[in-house]
């Protein structure tokens, strides 16, 4: 049986679309023969290209047949065999130890040339200067806003900082009507500062002036701590008016339009930074903020002089924020040498083909994906599920990241996740060894994610070169995949400088309190007196 499957699979090639093709067998060699003549004279030219087409015919229908054969055989091999079949196509999404730290070199370069004010314009990773220099201390005190926005919906808080790290939050989730969302800039502010408006009069805050850091999750170039122009829209926005604007402007013009509360905008930042900002705030040691959830992306603690387009006004502080917008990285070819026949798969059928290239094989949005091109290649060649696919299986955007979570949740030797899934796609024909399999190519991709962020994390502690930093990390992949953490210590310990210390540290609503925190810091420098 072994010699038997060997020849079949020797001869099958499997498409990225999962289906079979003959690569050493008769018919391709008689389709390759197989030429089409162009012009020439009447009767003869359609004589010749109806044999053409009846030749064409013949070798579809043999390649169809042998096709049909050879994953026959293929659906017969014992569980052992589609193991080993499975082991080895899942190969290509595991990184070795030397391809790691090929990427600790790569990602270093990249983030010097974004850092670089010669070559920060053709970078693909930004580093965009945040213009934050100061961490929290602890000794914030007073309300704050927050507003976060960063998607279909977007949430206000009120966070009242007290003694002892002890604080009080409340906050409330407003809905962007898709009108609003394709509609111009004015109404999207405009229907935020309402949003503003009502929030205070219900948390009798109205009468009261206040500080607001304003979390903005899509591209920012940060000219200020109050002053930054939207790159571009993502997530489904087309605001007319927007782009290359000021936002922090924007919102401050439609709070003053409506002219009934006083709001002070006093910092404007992305989630990333939020999430550093949340955890240093209990723990003085974080020096990185990091987010693995529907995106990707990594802020950290920079010396000015290392941030070259950094304008510092002449004060002395000798670090700051950059937001190193990492997601691009590989975007100029760098990663292709770890890159798959799936992830160029996920980039030709995304809404932004060659954009976020390391962010394509990280994050949430595309993990689930990821699997899902996988199961259907091995199910197709009839090594899973015994070739019987389903509609939902050969449906784009179906198999859910958090699947991949619930599938690697359950403990060794078991498959009652697995079995939940997978009923939930229309395959209830599942054997035990296609529940491993599975399990297997999940843990493959979110094994690769979790390495890749690694690499990256470790290229950051490396460049600080502090002796104990704490990451804080937050997002669905981290926080849900059972796994996630663990892979990534593990992998970083083997990346590190000898005589560096580092902590991952779950961040508490880094995208709200992280927020309200950068306005509270500016209080704090004396930028803005809150009142208390």
């Amino acid at each position: 049986m072994d010699r038997e499957l060997n020849g079949a699979m020797r001869s099958v090639s499997i498409n990225s679309n999962g289906t079979t093709t003959q690569l050493n067998g008769h018919s391709r060699d008689e389709t390759d023969r197989v030429g089409v003549t162009g012009g020439g004279g009447g009767g003869g030219g359609a004589a010749v290209n109806a044999a053409t087409a009846a030749a064409a015919a013949a070798a579809a229908s043999q390649t169809t047949k042998s096709t049909t054969a050879t994953n026959a055989t293929i659906a017969s091999a014992s569980a052992s065999e589609k193991k080993k079949m499975v082991h080895e196509l899942c190969q290509q999404l595991l990184l070795t130890d030397e391809q790691v730290q090929e990427l600790t070199y790569r990602i270093l370069h990249e983030l010097r040339r974004g850092l670089a004010k010669d070559t920060h314009p053709k970078a693909n990773v930004k580093c965009f200067v945040t213009y934050v220099q100061d961490l929290p201390n602890g000794n914030e005190r007073g309300k704050f806003l927050a507003l976060d926005l960063g998607g279909t919906n977007f949430r206000v808080l009120l966070i009242h900082l007290q003694e002892n790290n002890d604080f009080q939050m409340e906050s409330r989730i407003y809905a962007i009507p898709q009108h609003i969302m394709i509609g111009s800039g004015i109404q999207l502010f405009d229907h935020i500062a309402e949003c503003l408006s009502n929030f205070m009069a219900e948390h009798n805050v109205y009468a009261e002036r206040l500080p607001l850091g304003f979390t903005f999750s899509f591209p920012l170039r940060q000219l200020g701590l109050t002053k930054g122009m939207l790159e571009t829209w993502t997530k489904g926005f087309d605001c007319a008016g927007v782009v290359n604007e000021d936002v922090v402007q924007l919102l401050k013009d439609a709070i003053a339009r409506r002219g009934d509360v006083q709001i002070d905008v006093c910092a404007i930042l992305n989630d990333t930074t939020g999430t550093l900002m949340s955890c240093a705030w209990k723990n003085h040691n974080c020096k990185i903020g990091l987010i693995v959830g529907t995106g990707a992306n990594a802020c950290y603690m920079e010396r000015v002089e290392e941030a070259e387009l950094f304008d510092g006004e002449g004060n002395k502080k000798p670090h700051v924020l950059i937001n190193t917008e990492w997601g691009a990285f590989g975007d100029n070819g760098a990663l292709d040498f770890v890159r798959t026949e799936f992830d160029r798969d996920i980039d030709v059928h995304s809404i932004n083909p060659g954009k976020q290239t390391f962010e394509k094989m990280i994050s949430g949005m595309y993990m689930g994906e990821l699997v899902r091109l996988v199961l259907v290649k091995m199910t197709h060649a009839g090594v899973l599920f015994n070739g019987q696919d389903s509609e939902v299986l050969n449906t784009r955007g179906l198999f859910f990241t958090k699947y991949v979570s619930e599938i690697e949740a359950d403990e060794p030797g078991t498959f009652t996740n697995c079995r939940l899934v997978l009923e939930e796609l229309g395959l209830t024909n599942a054997t035990d060894g296609d529940c491993a399999n599975v399990r297997y190519i999940c843990e493959c991709v979110s094994k690769r994610a979790a390495h890749l962020v690694s690499a990256g994390i470790a290229t950051l502690i490396n460049k600080m070169d502090e002796p104990t930093v704490t990451v804080g990390v937050d997002g669905s992949v981290y926080r849900f995949h059972p796994k996630f953490h663990n892979l990534m210590v593990e992998k970083i310990a083997t990346l590190i400088k000898p005589g560096i210390t580092f902590d991952l540290m779950l961040s508490e609503d880094g995208s709200g309190r992280g927020a309200a925190l950068v306005a509270a810091v500016a209080c704090r420098e004396d930028l803005l007196s809150p009142k208390k």
